[in-house]
């Protein structure tokens, strides 16, 4: 059997639900680690696998987690500035989402995840990649956290 990883970040991973992120903003959890501001829900899944608010049946592993990237305009006035910078979050978070993934997918949670980016300086791919692992390690942690809490 093929074991190695894919890395990839899909329709079904990204976050576009209106409702569902209107509610991860009401109801979510914020932490930052400049410069992202992380705001993220955690749903603990019931046994007829339907995602939370848009009832739309699971169908594999990457509906377990989804993710959406903003940048502001009020530091990046430039469109091809804050799509280059959500271009680099997307892309260190699409290299480093995978162990967050099998965790999500072991407990059986679904986890909508959203990064803003706060910084007001045009960031270079290191310093993206290096936060984007210390924000994922640290939803680990709360996801590890939040469902021994509920247990």
């Amino acid at each position: 059997m093929n074991t190695s990883q894919r890395y990839t970040l899909g329709k079904t991973e990204r976050l576009k639900s209106r409702k569902l992120i209107e509610q991860v903003f009401k109801q979510g959890k914020a932490f930052s680690i400049f410069p992202f501001r992380v705001i993220y829900l955690l749903k603990v899944l019931d046994t007829n696998s339907v995602l939370p608010i848009t009832n739309q049946p699971i169908r594999n592993t990457n509906d377990h987690l989804q993710s959406g990237f903003t940048v502001s305009t009020k530091y990046f006035k430039k469109a091809v500035d804050r799509n280059r910078i959500k271009r680099l979050m997307r892309e260190a978070y699409r290299l480093q989402k995978n162990e967050l993934q099998k965790i999500v997918v072991e407990k059986n949670i679904h986890l909508a995840i959203f990064f803003v980016y706060t910084g007001n300086e045009l960031p270079d791919y290191t310093t993206i990649f290096d936060k984007t692992a210390a924000v994922l390690k640290r939803v680990q942690k709360n996801c590890n956290e939040q469902t021994k809490a509920d247990s």
